[in-house]
């Protein structure tokens, strides 16, 4: 998981990030296991012990209660059992070494004055799952080439019943910010992070003494207000979750404010201290293809076809979003731009897209851009459409213009 959030689960302050017991006499350094995780592509690492996360489960559960959760069903009571004890996914487990790839690669502007998105930047490049899936599995062979014998192990990122800034912050890889990323020294929490559970009694480092002091600026720039307390995020006022986790329409009242973010937000990270001092860094990894992996053209997220979607974005974490989801995105951006110049494009996209979803999407991007083409296209497209999501979309923009 990465040291932000992509409409994923936020935590609140860490009673689990205090000092676990060591309950063993540690067979490898923590200067070993650096030297081990900067060969394997690591910039940053720490480690803590496999113990159970005091509290950890109570406050998950208080956030699925409260609906911070609501629209990730997948995490549910059992997740959050299994989350708060490391040694649920991995038995034999001695240690848990957490790792991070910074990403933050300078600041960026779009290109030119052609309407474009904006994509996270942690989505620029390849999707961080087959990054860490590469770099993990030779951090293993390095520290079985280490410890002299095959080591009884579970790698993750983002891929198991586990909660990735809990190891980080209890191993001092960083700590919790009040958006509740993970805030690494040096990095901001433009750091991809992931876990090694390992049958090694390794030396633990030690929790980070650091918070955000009185700032609240992520608090007070949140496009949505879904940082509703520190520490605590709603995830179905997340634009990160709306933009990518949502799978139907957008609610009416996050449309406005969703601004030109096509796939995530950044907005909370962008406004941080520590993340806007983040050293800049080359990783190949994470640099984009293409202008289209960054600052995408709107109107080509509506006209694309599944074969240009899945050729453009293939290997990129974009794909979880599916065409129909970041074609939506690309019309509610065209409406939020109030550029009159796009009133064509999105009128095709009334007229002529396959996905009902996106014609919907379409609709109030028309109503938004007020006009007499705007309104005849609305009135001629409810003549003709048959799915009643879309008509009652565009029955909801013609009261707008």
């Amino acid at each position: 998981m990465t040291a932000h959030s992509h409409g994923k689960t936020r935590f609140a302050s860490a009673p689990w990030s205090q000092p676990a017991p060591l309950s063993f006499e540690p067979e490898v350094s923590l200067d070993d296991i650096r030297t081990l995780a900067a060969e394997a592509g690591f910039v940053v690492a720490a480690v803590t012990t496999a113990d159970p996360y005091p509290g950890l489960r109570a406050m998950l559960e208080g956030h699925i209660d409260a609906g911070h959760l609501t629209g990730l069903d997948w995490f549910d009571h059992a997740r959050a059992e299994v989350a708060a004890d490391p040694r649920a996914l991995h038995d034999n487990a001695r240690s848990i070494v957490s790792l991070g790839i910074p990403y933050f690669s300078g600041p960026a502007e779009k290109p030119d004055d052609v309407p474009r998105g904006r994509i996270s930047r942690y989505a620029w490049g390849i999707d961080y799952h087959r990054v860490f899936r590469k770099r993990l599995q030779l951090f293993l062979s390095l520290l079985e080439v280490l410890v002299g014998r095959p080591v009884e192990s579970r790698l993750l990122s983002d891929t198991a019943r586990t909660v990735d800034r809990a190891a980080a912050v209890r191993s001092g890889l960083g700590w919790y910010g009040k958006h509740s990323c993970v805030i690494v020294p040096g990095h901001g929490s433009w750091v991809m992070l992931g876990e090694a559970f390992v049958d090694v009694a390794i030396e633990k480092s030690a929790p980070l003494d650091r918070d955000c002091g009185s700032c609240s600026r992520c608090l007070d720039r949140c496009p949505t207000g879904a940082i509703v307390a520190p520490y605590i995020v709603d995830a179905p006022r997340c634009l990160s979750f709306q933009t990518i986790e949502q799978r139907g329409a957008i609610p009416r009242e996050i449309r406005p404010l969703l601004g030109d973010w096509v796939f995530g937000c950044d907005v909370c990270q962008e406004v941080c201290p520590y993340t806007g001092a983040a050293a800049i860094v080359d990783d190949p990894d994470f640099s984009p293809r293409s202008e289209e992996n960054r600052f995408p053209r709107l109107e080509w997220l509506l006209r694309m076809s599944e074969e240009e979607f899945r050729a453009v974005y293939a290997g990129t974490a974009v794909l979880r979003t599916k065409r129909r989801g970041l074609a939506r995105n690309a019309a509610v951006a065209m409406g939020n731009a109030g550029d009159r110049a796009v009133v064509p494009i999105l009128v095709e996209a009334l007229r002529a897209h396959d996905e009902p979803l996106v014609r919907g999407h379409a609709a109030w991007a028309l109503g938004r851009l007020d006009g007499q083409t705007s309104r005849s296209a609305l009135d001629r497209a409810l003549r003709a459409e048959s799915d009643a999501d879309v008509q009652e979309e565009i029955r909801a923009a013609l009261l707008t213009t």
